[in-house]
């Protein structure tokens, strides 16, 4: 029924239209019950008016810019690299969503196909947006999709340290870079803004598997069909007012390491977004990365795996379009803050001087790198203030936003712990705004193995001597819990 049906009573003739696409008339004398009926009629037209209005009362705005380098440089996500990129399978993207709510509030959403969200760069967009656009720190957030497929991101002492210049120059140059077209697309955002349908829908999608498998030497990176596992598909649709799909945001929680190969590709969720938008022309596909920190597609390690996995998500994206979507109500309301996390105690300088002989070339490289910064700083690291974000979309859905490459049991918890029948959908994303080491639950910690800190030898964003301390998901949950009150009714 269009929102501009008119009901016309012409007494006369004694006829009720319905313009413009129906009309009966009453030829015999009004009787009460056809008063009612009138009334009704009138009932259900203002109704239907007045829930389209709601609906297109939103707006929305949809920028994406392409962050593929343009010269030569090494590729980020593992360790054994020793060259620079060979080609592309395809562009690398950034891509924003920017809502405005009915009373003016808006949020912005940055995804990347990109390794990580290092704190300095979100960082200095927050400070630009804020002074060109006037947007709040907590309504900013950024997430990366981890693609072990894109460029170096290096933006502190402790990542460039050692590298020759060949390798240097050119990631110091992709950064700033990448700096201006953040600016940009934030810009292009804004300036898009217009009224739109946005609407929360889910589904489901499995390829994703746990990959810690206990074996007799501990535990170690293997498909484990036993382990937890978050297959939710969250999915914020956006429709203009006449139906046409503008932009589709979706989340998944799963490492994108298909591919190990030299070409740069944005995995699982590049593909993903492709298909959505050759489903769907003109339309934006913008992909946000959950708690994956311990999960991996199986199978893997072809492109055509890739293809595969970016196939089954897009399904399942078209799938969550197919079902009852819920309008979003209300208003935007958003928290930022940080959780300061412990280390454990730090190894001692004879310890690092030890370790520093190893014959174990990531080993030797940590330690000489620590006995480094106990020179210069005087001390090592001991608490790191991790940004925690929680942003919620009228009564709909609510996005809690973890920092680093946070395990799977986190969204499992803090879903479980926010999540009410009667209340909002809780969408859980990891690597959001500052992506500076895995971040294990007090289960995986005390597990050991990679996720619960032997991946920290390798990470040089953030110089870290070791496993988080034992209360790191009390931490991280608290205040979780803490910035979610705040935008309770």
């Amino acid at each position: 029924m269009s929102a501009h049906a008119v009901f016309v009573l012409e007494a006369n003739t004694r006829s009720v239209r319905y313009s413009p696409k129906c009309s009966y008339s009453l030829q015999e004398p009004y009787t009460m019950s056809r008063c009612r009926l009138l009334i009704l009629l009138l009932l259900v037209c203002g109704s239907v008016t007045q829930l389209q209005a709601q609906e297109s009362s939103w707006k929305a705005g949809i920028a994406k810019v392409v962050v593929t380098p343009t010269e030569p440089m090494w590729m980020a996500g593992y360790a054994s690299r020793n060259k620079p990129f060979e080609g592309k399978i395809h562009d690398l993207f950034v891509k924003s969503l920017a809502l405005e709510s009915p009373d003016g509030k808006r949020v912005v959403f940055v995804t990347s196909d990109l390794i990580s969200v290092p704190r300095p760069i979100r960082d200095a967009l927050e400070q630009s947006v804020a002074k060109k656009h006037n947007l709040a720190p907590e309504s900013l957030m950024l997430n990366c999709s981890h693609t072990h497929c894109g460029p170096e991101i290096r933006t502190s002492r402790w990542s460039r340290d050692g590298l020759p210049k060949e390798r240097l120059d050119p990631a110091i140059r992709y950064v700033t870079l990448l700096q201006t077209k953040l600016e940009q697309v934030v810009a292009a955002t804004l300036a898009d803004l217009k009224p739109s349908k946005v609407a929360f829908c889910r589904a489901r999608c499995a390829f994703a598997m746990n990959r810690r498998t206990p074996s007799a030497t501990g535990f170690r990176n293997f498909p484990n069909p036993d382990g937890p596992v978050d297959h939710d598909v969250p999915v914020i649709r956006i429709d203009s007012p006449d139906g046409k799909l503008r932009a589709v945001m979706v989340g998944y929680a799963c490492h994108n390491t298909t591919l190990g190969f030299y070409q740069l590709c944005g995995d699982y969720a590049g593909f993903a977004q492709e298909y959505i938008e050759a489903a769907h022309p003109g339309a934006t596909a913008l992909f946000v990365l959950g708690c994956g920190g311990d999960q991996n597609p199986y199978p893997r390690r072809t492109l055509t795996l890739a293809q595969q996995h970016g196939r089954s998500l897009a399904n399942s994206v078209e799938t969550a379009l197919l079902t009852k979507s819920k309008p979003l109500d209300g208003g935007v309301k958003a928290a930022y803050g940080t959780a300061m996390l412990k280390y454990q105690s730090p190894p001692t300088k004879q310890d690092l001087e030890t370790k520093a002989k190893s014959t174990n070339q990531y080993d030797r490289r940590h330690a000489e790198r620590l006995l480094k910064q106990l020179q210069i700083e005087g001390a090592l690291r001991s608490e790191y203030d991790a940004p925690v974000q929680v942003i919620r979309l009228g009564n709909v859905v609510t996005m809690v936003a973890l920092p680093g490459e946070t395990v799977v049991d986190y969204s499992l918890r803090i879903k479980s712990e926010l999540g009410r029948e009667a209340g909002p959908a809780i969408w859980v994303a990891g690597y959001s705004n500052d992506v500076f080491a895995y971040i294990p639950s007090r289960r995986v910690l005390l597990e050991g193995g990679y996720e619960a800190g032997g991946a920290m030898r390798y990470m040089t964003t953030v110089l870290q001597h070791g496993p988080f301390a034992p209360d790191v998901e009390e931490r991280l949950i608290k205040k979780v819990h803490a910035l979610h009150s705040t935008l309770a009714d």
